[in-house]
């Protein structure tokens, strides 16, 4: 007479419940990615905008907390009750995104090394509660410029 495998079908049963773990884990670290990043070209000689999408593929949120440049100081702002401020930090929320976009939350260049013109891109790295530095690209666009999608 045969007996059942136990032992085996039960270290396949954990080593698959193991295996689940990760993407769909609720308590995965944050996984972050920009997209949809521009300045819109400066009109004044020592301040700028940026403007960009952060989505966090995990399953933690974590907190944009800073953002350096080599084109001058950038500073993280939110426009609360349709005045602008600067904040100390802002939420990316777990499998969800912060959108920094005109007339919101977005990044502010000041004291500007120098006047960015358009089609050129400014280098930002964005500093995070739990995760580490992320760099992106912002290419400067028309001082009129809005995407038709992204934002």
């Amino acid at each position: 007479m045969r007996r059942p495998a136990v032992p085996a079908v039960a270290a396949l049963g954990a080593a698959l419940l193991l295996a689940g773990c990760g993407a769909d884990d609720p308590a995965s670290p944050p996984r972050l990615s920009v997209s949809a990043a521009y300045i819109p070209r400066p009109v004044s000689d020592s301040m700028a905008a940026g403007f960009l999408t952060l989505t966090n593929e995990g399953g933690t949120k974590d907190q944009l907390t800073s953002v350096t440049s080599d084109l001058g100081e950038v500073t993280v702002h939110e426009t609360v009750d349709g005045r602008m401020k600067e904040a100390g930090s802002l939420t990316v929320p777990a499998h969800g995104r912060l959108v920094l976009e005109s007339g919101g939350s977005h990044l502010m260049f000041e004291k500007l090394e120098r006047r960015p013109k358009e089609g050129e891109k400014v280098s930002v790295e964005l500093h995070f509660a739990h995760s580490g530095p992320l760099r992106a690209e912002l290419p400067v666009k028309p001082a009129t410029y809005r995407p038709a999608t992204g934002h």
